[in-house]
């Protein structure tokens, strides 16, 4: 495991407790057709992919920063990217990959996605780095389409220690569910009352 960063509150007493119910949770991972085969391959996906994080992150950056409307959200007060942002968000998105691979989705990781989720909305955004930002939210559309390009990104990394194809196309499923379902999560604080 990467050492935590500047920001990083997994498991902190101050990250309260998420308003989704753990049978919420089990009904989203039902409708995403999450599996007991999908845990066991997220964590096979885990063990190539994390020591890939750097190289996973770069493609990731890369992207976002060839799209303006994306790179504006880590934009500093003079409304230009600021690379201290980018930098904190980075060392965050790291260990983001091995929790995803490698915690138990039990109450404590549910209580962080919550607090992910805050961090991308109105109410929380800018706050973990102290950034004064122009950017004050990430649009609801953009995080549920940066769902395409983080599943789309990974496939040549799994492939770098897949076992065969098939077990390959296995950890590529529960990648895509893993990051549906933890979107759907962070989108609850956008509209409380409809999620």
């Amino acid at each position: 495991m990467h050492a935590d960063p500047s920001g990083y509150t997994y498991g902190r007493p101050e990250v309260p407790e998420s308003p989704v119910t753990m049978s919420q949770l089990d009904e989203l991972k039902q409708s995403v057709l999450w599996s007991a085969a999908d845990e066991a391959a997220l964590r096979r996906a885990g063990a190539i992919l994390v020591p890939q994080t750097e190289a996973i992150l770069d493609v990731w950056y890369g992207f976002v920063g060839s799209h303006p409307h994306l790179v504006a959200t880590f934009a500093g007060k003079d409304g230009a990217p600021s690379m201290e942002y980018l930098g904190a968000v980075r060392q965050r998105f790291a260990r983001w990959i091995d929790d995803l691979c490698n915690r138990p989705y039990d109450e404590t990781w549910l209580a962080y996605q919550e607090e992910i989720g805050r961090r991308h909305h109105p109410s929380g955004k800018n706050r973990t780095d102290r950034i004064e930002s122009t950017s004050k939210h990430i649009p609801l559309r953009d995080l549920i389409g940066f769902i395409s390009p983080i599943t789309l990104t990974i496939r040549p990394f799994l492939h770098n220690g897949a076992t065969s194809a098939d077990d390959a196309q296995e950890m590529h499923d529960a990648w895509l569910k893993a990051i549906t379902l933890t979107v759907a999560l962070w989108a609850r604080p956008y509209n409380d009352r409809l999620w």
